[in-house]
């Protein structure tokens, strides 16, 4: 059988061992094609471009 804990650890113990886990902001680049905000090392969406190459063809939409 594993051990169990012999006493129990406070709120404020909690708190700090948990102070770390915390969700962070990507971060984001302009595309140097099209100028839109893209995530680093990604093709971008909406021109198809990734490190000076077009690697997809985009479809654009035809505004009426």
């Amino acid at each position: 059988m594993p051990q169990e804990p012999k006493k129990r650890h406070s709120r404020q113990r909690q708190g700090k061992r948990r102070a770390s886990i915390h969700l962070q902001v990507t971060q984001s680049i302009l595309c140097p094609n099209c100028k839109a905000h893209i995530n680093p090392h990604t093709i971008c969406k909406m021109c198809g471009y990734y490190r000076g190459k077009q690697v997809l063809q985009v479809k654009r939409k035809t505004g009426k």
